[in-house]
């Protein structure tokens, strides 16, 4: 048995992961967000994950899976763009580097993105796209960006040809769950809100060509509420707007990059309506829900390949 052992340590969750080149476990917990807030300061995030870490690693230990340990990977970054930085990760690149040294093995470094994609891929049952072009959603609280994905090596190379020239889809929801009462991060709170609304109230956004804005569906979020929406209409009428602009950017995508799959990763594509519309007009894969969100699966996954290539 060879096993990867890897870190993410994003601005929502902390976790530690596992795998074996087929099979894998992913011990993660959200950081703790006081009541009506959007998130951390990165010195404290950085601070909850320094601390949450050594409980993450006994989950995984009683599991009987740091054993065979070969290879050591971490997220380092949100993006593989220059200038893509966040203290945050710093908890688990450390972390990594410190393990690999003792342990006499090598570390392999991979963006928070990157991840996510590996990760959508192997839970979707298709971790032969990581090998081949396609197109993928990184639907997060902190991104929306329609990516071009290539191989690069073992790794994979994605650049951003579309998504939200404003605030993310992931801060849409958060901010109308706010607004709600609910807590934060409020995907869940808001999916559930969706089956019990009585009316459509979905705005058009606008696309150019393969960009759109979501600022203003704040605004309108409010506006809802302040004339006596009732929440569920409210929770529908964001998730909706969503989804719409995502299937249409979809297919704009798809005819300028014929035959390719589409694949959706971040914790907004565990949103139930997403996945449904996608996957029907689209045809498109995604990763399982609890591999939509933040974790460090993908970045074992990576790492396991670096590993794997480097003793060929």
């Amino acid at each position: 048995m060879s096993r990867t052992l890897a870190f993410d340590t994003s601005n929502y969750t902390t976790s530690a992961a596992v795998f074996d080149g087929a099979e894998g476990e992913n011990a993660g917990r959200l950081l703790d967000v006081p009541a009506g807030a959007l998130g951390l300061r990165q010195s404290d995030a950085l601070f909850a994950h320094v601390k949450r870490l050594p409980a993450l690693m006994e989950q995984l230990k009683e599991q009987g899976l740091l054993e065979d340990i070969v290879a050591v990977g971490a997220s380092t970054a949100p993006r593989e763009v220059e200038g893509s930085y966040m203290p945050c990760f710093l908890a688990g690149r450390s972390q990594g580097e410190v393990l690999a040294a003792v342990l006499g093995v090598p570390f392999f470094g991979c963006s928070h993105q990157q991840g996510h994609l590996a990760a959508a891929a192997w839970s979707a049952g298709r971790l032969d796209l990581l090998d081949e072009p396609f197109l993928a959603w990184h639907l997060s609280g902190g991104t929306t960006e329609l990516l071009y994905v290539e191989p690069d090596g073992v790794n994979v190379r994605a650049r951003a040809i579309g998504g939200t020239s404003d605030i993310s889809a992931g801060q849409l929801i958060d901010r109308t769950g706010q607004l709600l009462g609910l807590p934060f991060p409020a995907g869940k709170a808001l999916d559930a809100l969706y089956g019990q609304a009585d009316t459509c109230l979905e705005y058009r956004v606008k696309l150019k060509e393969l960009t759109f804005s979501l600022s203003g569906m704040e605004n309108k979020v409010k506006e809802l509420l302040a004339a006596g929406e009732k929440p569920a209409n409210v929770a529908r009428f964001a998730i909706d707007t969503v989804v719409n602009v995502v299937l249409r950017a979809t297919g704009a995508a798809t005819e300028r990059y014929p035959g390719l799959p589409v694949l959706c990763s971040g914790g907004v594509a565990s949103n139930s309506a997403l996945r449904a519309a996608m996957t029907k007009v689209c045809g498109a894969l995604f990763a399982q829900p609890r591999y939509s969100t933040d974790n460090a699966m993908g970045v074992a996954i990576l790492a396991h390949r670096q590993w794997k290539e480097s003793r060929s």
